[in-house]
């Protein structure tokens, strides 16, 4: 499955979103785990957070094999 990342053009009825195509589900978790990251961040009290979302972004392409 190729990931759709967002384009705020949100729906709420349906089975999947009519503006990002992904399924309920998806956009739900997804939102709990960048939620989870923003609550990390805050308690870490990070002030370069363009370096942290790299970092996260990084860290999840090495370990998913990818640019390796």
């Amino acid at each position: 499955m190729k990931f759709s990342p967002c384009i705020k053009e949100c729906t709420k009825t349906g089975t999947h979103c009519e503006g990002c195509g992904r399924n309920r589900d998806d956009v739900l978790e997804m939102k709990a785990l960048v939620a989870g990251l923003i609550t990390f961040a805050k308690k870490m009290e990070y002030d370069n957070i363009e370096e942290f979302a790299d970092s996260v972004a990084h860290t999840i392409k090495y370990k998913m094999g990818v640019n390796r």
